[in-house]
C-alpha cells in the first residue's frame, strides 16, 4: 500500500475511485484499521474518491513513543492531505476517528467541506476507564490485545449481530488483536485527553451525526449533546452498537451519501 513520509514515520493509506471526483476521508476507530470502511467502498466510490487511512499506531503505519493527542493526528491527517496536494475534503470519523473529525472542524474549517461524527461523543469516557486500560496494554502486550479483542464484540456489535455475522464480526476483531500494543495505548491516552465539550459549538460546517441506539460507549445522548450545539447538524440513528457502519451496512453508506450529495 501506498504511505506519506511524515517526519517520524509513513502514514499508510488508500485512495480509490475516480480522479474526477471531490474526496471523501475516512478515518478508523480505535483498534482498528483503515478495512473497518470495506463494506462503505463500492457505494462511496460512486460519488467521491475515497481516501482512507491507517491513524498513527494503528495498521501499517508509523508506531511512534510515547502517549499520542487527538490534534496530533488531526495534525496527521493535513500532513497526508498536503502531502498529496488535496486542498478541501468531506470527512467521516467514527469513535476516535470522529474525535478527529471534531478537531479538525474545530481547528481547520477551511479544509472541510461536509463532516460526518459517527458514534462519537466531544469526551469519550473518563480516566478511570481508561488508565487501568492503557496499564494492561503496556504491561501484558499482545495478551491484553487478545483479551480486549474478545470484550470488544460485546461493546462493538449487538448480540443479535454478533451471532448472525461471525464473519464480519470476525473480520474487525481481528483488527484489533492485530494491532500494536504500544500503539494502541498510546491512542487511549488521546482519546482520553479530549475534550470538544466547550468548543464544539464554534463549529459551522454543515454536519450529520450517526448513533447506534445500541452504543454503550458512544450513546446517543452523547450524540445529541453535539447535534444541539453545532447549528443546523443533523442526526441519524440505527439499530446497531459502536461500529454502525459495519453493522448498519448499507443503510449506513446511504444516509451518509444523502447527508454528502444534498
Amino acid at each position: 500500500m501506498p504511505a506519506v513520509h511524515l517526519a517520524d514515520g509513513d502514514l499508510n493509506y488508500l485512495l480509490e475511485g475516480d480522479k474526477q471526483l471531490p474526496v471523501l476521508v475516512l478515518s478508523n476507530s480505535l483498534g482498528t484499521d483503515l478495512h473497518m470502511w470495506d463494506a462503505q467502498i463500492e457505494a462511496f466510490t460512486q460519488h467521491f474518491q475515497v481516501l482512507r487511512y491507517d491513524t498513527r499506531g494503528h495498521g501499517k503505519s508509523l508506531v511512534t513513543e510515547g502517549l499520542y493527542s487527538i490534534e496530533q493526528n488531526g495534525r496527521d491527517v493535513l500532513a497526508l492531505l498536503d502531502a498529496l496536494a488535496i486542498d478541501q475534503v468531506y470527512f467521516c470519523g467514527l469513535s476516535m476517528g470522529g474525535l478527529i473529525g471534531q478537531w479538525l472542524a474545530i481547528n481547520a474549517p477551511e479544509r472541510l467541506k461536509r463532516v460526518v461524527l459517527c458514534n462519537t461523543a466531544a469526551k469519550i469516557g473518563n480516566p478511570d476507564v481508561w488508565n487501568p486500560r492503557i496499564e494492561m496494554v503496556l504491561r501484558d502486550g499482545p495478551a491484553a490485545m487478545l483479551a480486549l479483542r474478545n470484550a470488544s464484540i460485546a461493546r462493538w456489535f449487538t448480540p443479535a449481530f454478533a451471532e448472525a455475522e461471525t464473519a464480519k464480526v470476525e473480520a474487525v476483531v481481528g483488527m484489533l488483536a492485530a494491532t500494536s500494543p504500544q500503539g494502541y495505548a498510546a491512542n487511549c491516552a488521546a482519546v482520553r485527553d479530549a475534550d470538544f465539550r466547550e468548543q464544539i459549538g464554534s463549529v459551522s460546517l454543515p454536519l450529520l451525526m450517526v448513533c447506534g441506539t445500541e452504543d454503550a460507549v458512544t450513546t446517543p445522548a452523547d450524540g445529541r449533546f453535539i447535534v444541539e450545539r453545532v447549528k443546523g447538524a443533523q442526526l441519524v440513528e440505527f439499530h446497531a452498537a459502536h461500529l454502525s457502519n459495519v453493522e448498519a451496512g448499507a443503510a449506513f453508506s446511504q444516509a451518509v451519501l444523502e447527508f454528502l450529495t444534498h
